[in-house]
């Protein structure tokens, strides 16, 4: 077995351990084990020729992420952004850990690690490739459950921190997406401020 696939197969062992689930098309799954799938598959999408970091980062993005729930944390923004922080570091050392465990080297685990962590966003091809993914992920099989939920300026403001993660690529395969009549509308709406 290669060590790319060496360490899908912990990657994902380790993601089917997610107490929680996530139901597509009436097949229940552990949640971040499916999310991690299609943010693999988005990836691809997105970048046919993906370096192999990439491919390692894209199958481990949230690997763990049950482990540390938002309610160990308090209410509030501030310590939101505390939580997502440390979320993202455990998650790199998680990842590097399992690579370190298959056989890469230092130097391939630093950069599956700087991919993770998001460094050099709009700036590094990898990792706005990424952001592109996780954006086109949450707006493929999360956001039709998620923006009912929310008066329409809220799901609009966040749409449009989501969108100006992306790039005019990632943008154009957002647009390709099926939504709902709604879906679609706050979708127009968020790109139209971004272009205005």
């Amino acid at each position: 077995m290669s060590k790319l696939n060496a360490a899908f197969e912990q990657f994902d062992a380790y993601n089917q351990k997610d107490p929680n689930t996530f139901t597509w098309e009436s097949i229940t799954y552990p949640q971040e084990y499916f999310l991690a799938l299609k943010l693999y598959e988005w990836v691809n999408k997105l970048d046919p020729d993906a370096s192999e970091e990439l491919l390692l980062a894209s199958r481990s993005q949230h690997i763990g992420r049950w482990e540390i729930p938002r309610n160990t944390y308090p209410e509030g923004r501030e310590a939101y952004l505390k939580w997502r922080k440390d979320l993202a570091q455990y998650h790199a050392e998680k990842a590097a850990a399992i690579m370190e465990l298959v056989g890469y080297s230092p130097e391939q685990i630093a950069r599956v690690k700087q991919i993770l962590l998001k460094q050099k966003i709009k700036v590094d091809h990898d990792v706005q490739t990424m952001e592109n993914a996780l954006c086109l992920v949450f707006l493929q099989f999360q956001y039709e459950d998620f923006h009912p939920k929310y008066e329409p300026e809220k799901v609009i403001n966040i749409l449009k921190k989501s969108l100006l993660k992306m790039d005019a690529h990632g943008h154009q395969f957002a647009l390709g997406l099926h939504y709902s009549e709604k879906g679609l509308h706050y979708t127009q709406e968020a790109l139209k401020l971004i272009n205005s």
